[in-house]
């Protein structure tokens, strides 16, 4: 580049980084609103109504927004309201649990357009991995004329977004596990990848009624269990993961150094006493079906098991209250389950072990569908992507009908 080129260049560049920047406004403000139009859009960014409209063409062009029927206000043009695009933009969102494997594909206004859950095969790896692949390839054909963004895996364990790796996932005894590189063997090729948490991925999903939105809840401590005990803190809005995004782990905080040994080798750690595993062998049942038709029956084992269980996670939750300044705690998955013979006893902990109780009482609530949550925000994080990058979408070749971005099948190989 000459230096007469230079500046010449450096202007063109810096038109380009504020379309990008200006579309990605655009669009988050149609995504995170009710109905916006054009005029709506100017008043609140600033921006004049010559430049959004132009912005919102290009959207619309690209499929990420729809233009719904004018609504006339009396004086003016009728204004036109701008929702994100149903059934044409999606992402799918992939959890590989201890027990299962869910597949889900959702679009830009949260509808899911597949989904598929099946107990995991195996554990090892490879088969996991390879089972994961093939439902992913029967979700792409199912959501065909659907273009993909790409793909979100989420897993129980310790993950290195940056780089794509599990880096412990002590109850599938995964360590130093790359997810692509083996799905992309199953004969998935993979344009748009993210790899998540998956306590952090089902408190997104909780954060938010749909991609981008935010919902009622702000600031809370999101708890879930199934063979472990994951959770993840939302403050703002957003996921709140430490320095290197591995908070959350409370399952491992310890309450008894004496303990029974858990899976990651520690101690005494929650997971001992209120994972699945151990509240059931405490009921004396062997699936979770059988301890809440024991539960329903009014059994006293049963009963017990589940109140040590939450009394065991109202002491862990108690400290995390204490440290964060959060007053707000959802159940997901396997405690959802337990409803209020688990929230009882969580309560009663809280009241009595978290300083601001007298001030701000802790509430506990339960979650809905909560064991779906983890591969429904695995989606919304690949799908937050195109949000804040519209231009990277609409500047690619996904225009293609023909083109797949993100999920597609190995052909020739």
């Amino acid at each position: 580049m000459t230096d007469a080129a230079a500046p010449g260049m450096r202007a063109v560049m810096r038109q380009r980084s504020l379309r990008a920047a200006n579309l990605a406004l655009v669009l988050e403000t149609i995504v995170a609103s009710d109905r916006p139009s054009r005029a709506d859009i100017a008043a609140s960014t600033g921006m004049t109504r010559s430049s959004v409209s132009r912005l919102v063409d290009e959207l619309v062009a690209g499929g990420l927004v729809h233009e719904q029927a004018p609504i006339s206000g009396g004086r003016g043009r009728p204004a036109t309201p701008l929702v994100p695009a149903r059934r044409s933009v999606a992402a799918l969102g992939c959890e590989i649990g201890v027990n299962r494997v869910v597949v889900r594909a959702i679009d830009l206004t949260g509808e899911v357009l597949v989904h598929q859950d099946q107990p995991l095969d195996d554990r090892d790896p490879v088969v996991a991995h390879a089972q994961a692949a093939a439902m992913l390839d029967r979700a792409r054909r199912l959501v065909d004329g659907v273009r993909l963004v790409g793909l979100g895996l989420a897993v129980p364990g310790l993950v290195a977004e940056a780089t794509g790796e599990i880096l412990r996932a002590p109850n599938l005894d995964w360590q130093g596990v790359r997810p692509q590189p083996l799905l992309a063997d199953s004969g998935l090729d993979l344009g748009r990848f993210v790899l998540v948490n998956e306590a952090d991925a089902a408190a997104t999903t909780v954060a938010h009624t749909a991609p981008g939105r935010r919902g009622d809840r702000d600031e809370f401590l999101y708890v879930s269990g199934d063979t472990g005990i994951g959770s993840a803190v939302v403050l703002r809005g957003r996921i709140a993961a430490g320095g290197h995004g591995w908070g959350g782990e409370l399952g491992h905080l310890c309450l008894d150094p004496d303990g029974p040994r858990c899976a990651c080798g520690a101690t005494g750690c929650l997971e001992t006493r209120a994972g699945r595993g151990a509240v059931l062998a405490a009921a004396g049942v062997r699936d979770t079906d059988a301890l809440l038709a024991r539960l329903a029956a009014d059994d006293p084992v049963a009963g017990e098991a589940v109140r040590a269980a939450g009394r065991a996670l109202g002491v862990a939750i108690s400290g995390a209250l204490n440290l964060l300044d959060v007053t707000e705690v959802v159940l997901g998955g396997f405690l959802a389950c337990l409803g209020d013979h688990v929230v009882a006893p969580i309560v009663s902990e809280l009241r009595a072990r978290v300083l601001s109780a007298p001030i701000a009482p802790a509430t506990v609530s339960i979650e809905d569908g909560g064991e779906w949550r983890a591969a429904t925000g695995a989606a919304h994080r690949v799908l937050a992507g195109v949000i804040a990058d519209p231009a990277g979408w609409l500047d690619g070749d996904h225009r293609d009908g023909d083109h797949r971005d993100g999920v597609q099948e190995r052909t020739g190989q």
